[in-house]
């Protein structure tokens, strides 16, 4: 039952998905995956089970091919076996309740060759990120972080195979019981790469003018929308301003702006706005924001260290429909009723973020019942 009040707690229709909240759950690397394979399991079946609350969670990024992986023990959606670990977490989502999308991940040049048997990460181009770290298992069974390792710029041919990579990812995503899938475009990753004037200096179809270097967004966009068979069950995350692991654009604004304007004709579900949330971070004006809700007809979520009373004047303002809140979401499982009720919050344990076991990830307390 909503509470007629509270924006956070008005229900909302998101395509057929009925939601009870307009509080979600972002995507959020853990490191739990089993090995070897790096296979979903119980553990991450259990965790994202006391936060079904929400209303809506998207999955963990979740590769989608041996040569998407960037980061140890990262799940992926790739193999039969992965497949088979992800129902066993739509369905306990499920049955408390929940809604979960699968957010589609290739790095790109965000990896190491260490993760990849060798080869070297591939991109838009052949330009490295340079000071960004990617981390690896270390032979004691820490992760250790590197330099990421400079990629190779794919070829038109290896384009087209990566979207049927991602197309069946998508498939297998729905196969697993997700409720749709989340195309992840943000925070310097593959599409991002192709995206942002300064990762891509490609002289063919998908690079040099903003029209080429959306064509890779456009092409991955429409094939999860096949795959999916339903628009309403596709949604894509955008980082604007955020600069995250040596992405940036030249005229963001021109640019996302754009983007936002050609997955509305593609008629997706929602845009998932990434804001930059560091100390100094790029701010992101509140008129942007107005050009992206006139730009877009579908839901738009915004994330970014939002607190309760920056979720509800966002939602009351009108240019976001759905709120976003990530480290938050760590410490609380019950984050909506926290948030509902003014409660005080856990506090993340930084060390058992990425990696480890069930400590710091399932053993966070919830609010006593009265």
């Amino acid at each position: 039952m909503s509470d007629t009040s509270d924006a956070l707690f008005q229900p909302y229709a998101l395509g057929s998905l009925e939601l009870p909240n307009r509080i979600v759950m972002p995507p959020m690397t853990r490191s739990r995956a089993s090995q070897p394979g790096d296979v979903p399991n119980e553990l991450m079946a259990e965790y994202y089970a006391q936060r079904a609350s929400a209303g809506l969670i998207v999955s963990e990024g979740t590769w989608i091919s041996p040569l998407g992986k960037g980061y140890a023990w990262t799940p992926g959606i790739h193999s039969p076996a992965q497949v088979a670990g992800w129902r066993k977490i739509t369905q306990a989502v499920h049955k408390a309740g929940g809604r979960i999308f699968a957010q589609l991940w290739h790095v790109g040049r965000l990896s190491h060759t260490s993760l990849l048997d060798g080869q070297a990460p591939v991109s838009s181009s052949a330009i490295q990120a340079e000071g960004v770290n990617v981390f690896v298992a270390e032979s004691n069974g820490t992760p250790g972080f590197v330099q990421a390792s400079k990629p190779r710029a794919v070829k038109v041919e290896e384009i087209h195979a990566i979207v049927d990579d991602y197309r069946q990812a998508a498939r297998n995503a729905m196969a697993a019981g997700f409720d749709g899938v989340e195309l992840h475009a943000a925070n310097g990753y593959l599409v991002n790469q192709f995206i942002d004037s300064n990762a891509n200096d490609r002289t063919d179809a998908y690079g040099g003018s903003l029209e080429n270097r959306l064509r890779f967004l456009a092409e991955v966009t429409q094939a999860l929308i096949e795959s999916t068979g339903d628009k309403r069950r596709v949604g894509v995350r955008l980082a604007p301003l955020t600069t995250l692991n040596g992405c940036a654009d030249a005229d963001p604004e021109t640019t996302y702006l754009a983007a936002a304007k050609l997955l509305g004709t593609l008629g997706i579900a929602y845009i998932h706005i990434a804001e930059a949330d560091w100390d100094d971070a790029p701010h992101m004006p509140v008129e942007f924001k107005q050009k992206l809700r006139a730009a877009f007809p579908g839901t738009l979520i915004y994330a970014g260290k939002y607190t309760a009373e920056r979720a509800r004047a966002a939602l009351s303002e009108g240019w976001a429909d759905l709120i976003a809140f990530g480290r938050p979401f760590v410490a609380n499982p019950d984050l909506p009723e926290r948030l509902r009720t003014g409660a005080a919050l856990n506090t993340h344990d930084r060390a058992t973020l990425f990696g480890g076991s069930a400590h710091g990830l399932t053993d966070y307390p919830v609010l006593a019942v009265a």
